[in-house]
């Protein structure tokens, strides 16, 4: 039995590293998303949040959303920086509800649900921020 428990303690900081590393990557597409096509993010903030941005707003929010996700993957402030892509996520999976709630209505919405175990994946991050710490800055 205690073969098994230090087996599983040794998988735990491994899987933790490569759910940050993934999750990271993750949004680090859609962070440089901003920066390389910022009128695709000109788009999704009038589909999906209702409000115009400019040009400008969406290369800042880049800038700003690419420095997290960097901090993020080096666990560097553990405890802002996956809080800050939760709250970001919370939001992004909210504004897509009415996909969710019909992902079989010919759209796009079964794709949307991909978005659902990256959220999960966060809230674990956060919840064991503390054991995260194969390579990561503390």
């Amino acid at each position: 039995m205690a073969q098994l428990t230090e087996a599983r303690s040794g998988h735990y900081p491994l899987g933790l590293l490569v759910l940050r590393i993934a999750t990271g990557l993750f949004f680090l597409v859609w962070a440089l998303d901003k920066l390389v096509n910022p009128k695709h993010t000109l788009a999704v903030f009038e589909k999906f949040y209702f409000m115009p941005i400019s040009v400008t707003v969406a290369l800042a929010l880049g800038v700003a959303q690419t420095a997290i996700v960097i901090a993020f993957m080096v666990g560097l402030y553990k405890k802002w920086t996956t809080l800050a892509l939760l709250a970001m996520h919370s939001v992004a999976l909210a504004s897509t509800w009415s996909h969710l709630i019909s992902p079989y209505s010919g759209g796009p919405g079964l794709v949307f649900w991909a978005a659902v175990p990256v959220w999960a994946g966060l809230l674990l991050l956060w919840l064991c921020r503390d054991d995260d710490r194969l390579w990561s800055i503390h």
